[in-house]
């Protein structure tokens, strides 16, 4: 029994060497490295140690301001605007005839239509009235017309379309008033130079009308002076200058939201200094509405006037507001002289007639008419190339 015992305990004692054998050398045996650990990207730097390398030292030799190569003046110098020559002022209207006539030929053919008709009685009368103030030609002026119309067609008896299209032609432009002065006058009586105040409403094309003038009077030769005295709207100084240097024209201007009648004043003052012919004033496009604001532009002429009287005081009106222009046209002239009137976007309106009738209201001729967004297609008005686009020849 001892013997068993004996040879199980070695056993055992074997078994455990061998394994403590097989434990050792796997433990001998090494392992793999971990993968490096991300960075800690919100870990502030680690602070140098004692035996770092140092960076290298920076305190390097300094050159002088004469050893700089500074950039030519020259190559920073503003790139000067090339100055346009604009088109002569002189048969533009003819020029844009065909434009014109485009817009309003259904008023001209349907006048000459109704008036061809082979009786002629009251109920084609009653249409022909009805065209006329479709096309805003006003009340009283449609009923001057038509009965001169009628009195006229009943004496002849006959009626041929030759006939019809010159007595239509005759009774338009009588009530065009062709006898009106229709020059825009910047000549001044004094040793000053003439003096130009632009007015009208917001979205007329005021600013671009007075940049449009300016070239029509450099194309007659003027030395032009503009003074940016719409304040309020702030793109409107720069959108003046940029026309300004088109064309070599000098802007006078102010810090935004200053005192138009100050800038007003400034620019007439420049303007005597150094010999300009006309200084154009652009100014603020009011409501009429605005109490306040209309008394500021009689503020704007009264200051003006300390240098020199206005020799034109032109309002810009929007063609295709009909009857409305004629009540900003109303409101202006109480405040202002008005001795011209500017109507613009002609082109794009059937409603002609808004010229009888605003000169009719104002007793004051159209001068300028506007024909398009080209920068010469502002015109002089002309009654009778005027009749023949709207009744074709």
């Amino acid at each position: 029994m001892e013997i068993v015992i004996l040879a199980v305990v070695i056993a055992v004692v074997v078994i455990g060497a061998l394994g403590g054998l097989v434990v050792g050398s796997r433990r001998r045996k090494q392992l793999p490295p971990p993968p490096p650990a991300a960075p800690d990207i919100t870990a502030p730097p680690a602070e140098p140690h004692i035996g770092d390398e140092a960076e290298t030292p920076r305190d390097e030799p300094r050159r002088t301001i004469e050893e700089v190569d500074l950039p030519d003046a020259s190559a920073t110098a503003p790139v000067e605007v090339e100055v346009e020559v604009p088109e002569p002022t002189a048969g533009r209207l003819v020029r844009l005839r065909a434009r014109l006539s485009r817009s309003q030929n259904a008023l001209g053919k349907g006048l000459l239509t109704l008036l061809a008709r082979e009786h002629l009685d009251d109920d084609t009368w009653e249409e022909i009235e009805d065209t006329l103030l479709t096309a805003d030609v006003g009340v009283q002026p449609t009923q001057e017309l038509v009965e001169r119309l009628r009195e006229r067609v009943k004496v002849l008896g006959t009626r041929t379309p030759e006939e019809l299209r010159g007595l239509l032609r005759e009774e338009l432009l009588t009530l065009l008033v062709p006898d009106f002065d229709r020059t825009v006058h910047t000549e001044s009586p004094l040793d000053t130079p003439g003096i130009v105040m632009v007015v009208g409403v917001n979205g007329t094309g005021k600013t671009t009308t007075t940049g449009k003038l300016a070239r029509v009077l450099v194309a007659d030769g003027k030395h032009v002076l503009l003074g940016a005295a719409d304040t309020f709207r702030a793109a409107a100084a720069d959108q003046l200058q940029t026309w300004g240097e088109r064309v070599g024209a000098r802007t006078v201007r102010g810090p935004e939201g200053g005192d138009p009648a100050s800038i007003a004043f400034d620019a007439v003052k420049e303007g005597i200094q150094e010999g300009a012919d006309v200084v154009l004033i652009d100014t603020a496009g009011r409501l009429h509405t605005k109490t306040g604001l209309m008394d500021e532009l009689g503020k704007v002429k009264r200051v003006v006037e300390k240098h020199a009287p206005l020799d034109e005081v032109l309002l810009v009106l929007d063609a295709t507001t009909g009857q409305n222009g004629l009540v900003q046209a109303r409101v202006f002239a109480e405040v202002v002289n008005i001795t011209g009137i500017v109507l613009t976007k002609l082109d794009g309106t059937a409603k002609g007639g808004i010229v009888i009738a605003v000169q009719r209201e104002l007793g004051v001729p159209v001068k300028l008419i506007g024909l398009g967004e080209g920068a010469d297609d502002l015109a002089p008005f002309e009654p009778e190339a005027f009749v023949d686009a709207l009744i074709g020849e």
